[in-house]
């Protein structure tokens, strides 16, 4: 896959801490996985090792019994995708999806050096939760994706 190569912009990569944040604390990182859970033609891509990050610090955070019960849901409802060993869960997860959204609190991975090193493998955009459900706007998004109006959320984010 090439840089050149036009991102899907329904498919959208939770770095661990936003899953965990999610499940765990609520706030932005909620926000934007709503928008995703409430749409059933948007896509939450994640690999193993991505889900293993997020179910390690939903243990270390609360305990093993939510975590174990959070990754059987997050891998039932997640796009699988898998990746070369030692790449970084969540920049790997979308370029084997060519994924157009990676959500993260890492500003290390939000950075201007790391978004020019990831153009070469996949054009994504790497922002906060904030701001990606500040900007992603279904309505625009609905007609190339799907075709025709848009109809509004089709799912319970909740559910």
């Amino acid at each position: 896959m090439s840089a050149d190569d036009h991102p899907d912009v329904s498919r959208v990569v939770a770095d661990a801490d936003i899953l965990a944040a999610d499940l765990l604390c609520g706030g932005a990182a909620r926000d934007a996985l709503d928008v995703v859970r409430a749409h059933s033609w948007v896509t939450l891509v994640a690999s193993d090792p991505l889900l293993d990050d997020a179910e390690a610090i939903i243990e270390a955070c609360a305990d093993a019994r939510l975590a174990a019960d959070w990754r059987e849901k997050a891998a039932s409802l997640a796009y699988a995708v898998d990746h070369p060993e030692g790449d970084h869960p969540a920049l790997a997860s979308a370029a084997a999806a060519n994924a157009a959204h990676v959500l993260t609190f890492d500003e290390r991975l939000r950075s201007a050096q790391t978004n020019a090193t990831l153009k070469r493998y996949v054009t994504t955009s790497v922002t906060a939760p904030d701001g990606f459900a500040r900007l992603f706007d279904p309505e625009r998004v609905y007609p190339e994706v799907v075709g025709g109006d848009y109809p509004g959320p089709d799912r319970d984010p909740r559910a």
